[in-house]
């Protein structure tokens, strides 16, 4: 055990040494074959940080409190689970962790990717290089994770409480599969662009990466949200908070970036712009790193960083955007193609598509970086939250959920939408039957809400119609029809129906939610709308690591039948000498109810917050279809014959 510290340390110093050789393997002599020497030094590397991983993962997991990570973020009282999630919930694990995943997609890229011209290859493997040893650089010499300690502790000062949940530690995983596979697209795109070739062979050399990172990255900003749903105790799911606003640009980036390389690999058009997209897609993952760990801002989930961390970031960051960006400059132009299409077809659809997620990009980094700028060089505070993103990033979204029932509709280059006509009615008459509904369901509604609703109907209706009109589910031999269409299509539906779904739950939290905030004694009941909360007693437990206040309620009807037992907590970790709040939820697909127990006592009563969100689960649900859609797309797209016409 006493070795096995070092021994992690010199596994990452030895992938930093790979990493810099296959880095430079471009500019060393073909005749030395460096094309074959590529695969082989990422899968070096690769391993090589998986031992790294391995040995820290272990530390934690005996509780070796000799190594100071160890020592700082866990507890020998604490739980298996949060052990193992405690490797990644500080700054320096989850850094070990983002260049796990950065050398797991450059081998997966070096195992499957034989068939691909070898230059190709040979300049995607070294970009990829380029981009880990920068990465294991900033992880030895700012953020070791294996320093020891000289007097070693008999026990650690234990993990965040507040991370001690296992939504948290399923998210930071998901979310650096995300954020980290949008590095082969980048990396692809760089060696486009230095190869100075960009076809429809590498469309479909680019797309699996692109559909895997985005389905990776909607299912990690899901589990986050829903992390912070149940375990802050705020009742909300999304507060745009800038490190969240920090996942969700390279979503829409990549969003941008997965429907552009259609075109490309469709039509050969919009070659420029898509290596753009893949150039920002990535850069705005840094941008996301670089808001969590440059010591900018305090987040609940955020590290709290010290600014020689975030200079050397930034540093990262300057050199991963302008140099490529300079290469775009040089070479971007040759790329570029005359489109032939007309503005009735599906490329049409697509740009336009594309401009309303770029903008909305650009909305949501202004929004997250002008308060930071302002107080930096002007000494002003002042707080830029949901009044600036309703007023700006809502509408343009709006237009783009439009264009999602459309578009599929649109052939290519052709000026017209053949058999839409019965989509269109559909999606229309889902529009005027969804507001409908919804007016007659609460009387506080505003036009933002209606037009919400209105959408909402549009896409799901015109969906399910666009569905019906491929299928012809009403005729025979529908079977052979299943068999036409393949996973793509039915990804890009799972999709579409997966933001309806999404749009739904949040419509019906916002619009329809019901909130009680009260100070209560043993015995009291409080009405919440159809239902009722009866406040049985506080009793105190105690957990593996911690003890708890409990709040017992009974759910009921108005006229007292059960519904049932609701348990919110406050949580005290005496190792960690803090205090947090469980929410006690009732989870149903119609709605959640929610209750929160704050401070009080016997004699003055306990303060209760009670909560009714309608449709709220619909949120992550319609995340997850959405994430299942990317999934199947890319299940259809990442075949062998996909690869086997990459030859540059």
């Amino acid at each position: 055990m006493i070795a096995l510290a070092e021994l992690g340390h010199i596994a990452l110093i030895m992938a930093l040494v790979i990493s810099l050789m296959q880095a430079s393997l471009p500019v060393m002599p073909s005749k030395w074959g460096v094309s074959a020497l590529a695969p082989p030094l990422q899968l070096g590397a690769m391993w090589l940080v998986f031992a790294s991983f391995a040995s820290l993962l272990y530390s934690f997991i005996v509780s070796d409190f000799s190594v100071s990570l160890v020592a700082q973020h866990s507890h020998s009282a604490k739980p298996l689970i949060y052990k193992i999630s405690g490797t990644w919930g500080n700054h320096e694990g989850s850094l070990l962790l983002w260049i796990v995943i950065l050398v797991l997609f450059g081998g997966i890229f070096a195992m499957t990717s034989k068939l691909v011209e070898a230059r190709l290859r040979l300049l995607t493997l070294a970009v990829q290089g380029l981009v880990s040893a920068a990465f294991l650089a900033f992880s030895l010499f700012t953020s070791n994770p294996f320093e020891r300690m000289a007097d070693a502790p008999l026990e650690g000062r234990g993990l965040n409480p507040i991370l001690q949940d296992v939504g948290l530690a399923l998210h930071p995983p998901m979310l650096y599969l995300g954020y980290v596979g949008l590095s082969l697209a980048f990396s692809l795109a760089v060696a486009a662009l230095i190869k100075g070739q960009v076809d429809k062979s590498w469309a479909r050399l680019m797309r699996p990466w692109v559909l895997s990172a985005w389905s990776a990255l909607t299912a990690g900003i899901a589990l986050g949200s829903w992390w912070a749903y149940y375990e802050l105790g705020w009742g909300g799911w999304w507060f745009w908070d800038p490190v969240e606003n920090a996942s969700l640009m390279p979503w829409l980036a990549a969003t941008a970036l997965m429907h552009s390389v259609i075109v490309v690999e469709k039509r050969n058009q919009l070659k420029s712009w898509t290596v753009l997209l893949a150039i920002m897609a990535f850069s705005l993952s840094l941008v996301g790193t670089f808001i969590v760990r440059s010591g900018l801002l305090t987040s609940v989930h955020s590290f709290a960083s010290d600014p020689s961390r975030g200079v050397f970031i930034l540093v990262i960051l300057l050199i991963a955007i302008g140099i490529p960006l300079m290469l775009y400059a040089w070479r971007g132009p040759q790329l570029a193609s005359a489109s032939d299409a007309s503005m009735v077809s599906r490329d049409t659809a697509l740009i336009f598509n594309n401009i309303i997620l770029v903008i909305a990009a650009a909305i949501v980094l202004i929004g997250t970086f002008y308060p930071l700028a302002l107080e930096l060089f002007a000494n002003l505070r002042i707080t830029v939250g949901p009044p600036y993103f309703d007023a700006t990033f809502n509408p343009i979204m709006a237009l783009g959920l439009v264009g999602m029932v459309l578009g599929p509709l649109a052939v290519w280059r052709k000026g017209s939408l053949p058999r839409a006509r019965f989509v269109i009615i559909t999606g229309g008459a889902g529009a005027v039957g969804a507001t409908m509904f919804g007016v007659g369901m609460t009387a506080h509604y505003s036009a933002a809400a209606i037009a919400g609703l209105g959408l909402c109907g549009w896409l799901g209706f015109g969906m399910l119609a666009d569905i019906q009109r491929q299928l012809k589910l009403h005729q025979t031999g529908r079977m052979g029809r299943l068999r036409m269409l393949g996973l793509p299509i039915w990804g890009m539906w799972l999709g579409h129906i997966g933001m309806a779904v999404f749009l739904m739950g949040a419509l019906g939290d916002g619009l329809a939610k019901s909130e009680a905030v009260v100070r209560a004694m043993p015995g009291d009941v409080i009405k919440l709308d159809d239902r009722q909360y009866r406040f049985v007693g506080i009793s105190q437990n105690q957990g593996p690591n911690y003890g708890t206040v409990t709040a017992n309620l009974t759910l009921e009807t108005l006229d007292g039948a059960f519904i049932a037992e609701l348990a919110p907590e406050k949580r005290f970790y005496p190792a960690e000498r803090q205090t947090t709040t469980e929410a006690a939820i009732r989870a149903h697909i119609s709605g959640d109810d929610y209750a929160v127990l704050g401070d009080g006592d016997d004699e003055m009563g306990y303060s209760l917050r009670l909560y009714h969100k309608p449709l709220v689960s619909w949120i992550w649900g319609g995340a997850l279809i959405m994430a299942m859609g990317g999934m199947l797309a890319f299940m259809g797209r990442r075949r062998l014959k996909d690869l086997g016409g990459v030859n540059g």
